[in-house]
C-alpha cells in the first residue's frame, strides 16, 4: 500500500511539472524583456536619422544580450505611438516623476539598445 501511495505522489509531481512546462510556453515575451524603474536621466534626438533614445536612473534587469548600451530606444519615432512615448518621456523628465520602462526584448531600431515596448509614468 505504501508503494502505491508513493507512486501516486510521484505522478502528481510529474503532472505538476508537465503543466508548469506547458504553461511556461504561453508566457509572453514581455516576461523576458528588459525593464527598469527610475527617473528619466536624458533624452537624445539625433538629427542625422531621427533616432530617439533615452536613459533612466535605475538598475535595468533582464535586458537582451544585444542591448549592450545603457539606453532604451523608441522603435518608430515617426509613428503615433512613438510620438506618444516621447511625450511621456519629456513629461517625466521635466517633472522628475518616476517611470517603469519595459522593452521588447529586441534591438531592431539600433543594434545595441533595446526597443521600447511601454512606459508607465507615476
Amino acid at each position: 500500500m505504501k508503494s502505491l501511495v508513493k507512486g501516486a505522489g510521484k505522478m502528481r509531481i510529474i503532472s505538476v511539472l508537465c503543466l508548469t512546462l506547458v504553461l511556461s510556453c504561453f508566457i509572453s515575451n514581455e516576461s523576458m524583456a528588459g525593464s527598469v524603474y527610475g527617473t528619466v536621466s536624458s533624452i537624445i534626438v539625433r538629427a542625422s536619422d531621427g533616432l530617439v533614445y533615452f536613459t533612466v536612473a535605475g538598475t535595468p534587469v533582464g535586458k537582451p544580450s544585444c542591448a549592450t548600451g545603457g539606453y532604451w530606444i523608441i522603435r518608430d519615432e515617426n509613428s503615433t505611438v512613438g510620438k506618444q512615448q516621447l511625450a511621456v518621456l519629456l513629461a517625466a523628465l521635466s517633472t522628475k516623476n518616476t517611470v517603469s520602462i519595459v522593452g521588447n526584448d529586441t534591438c531592431n531600431r539600433w543594434g545595441d539598445g533595446e526597443d521600447l515596448n511601454y512606459i508607465i509614468a507615476y
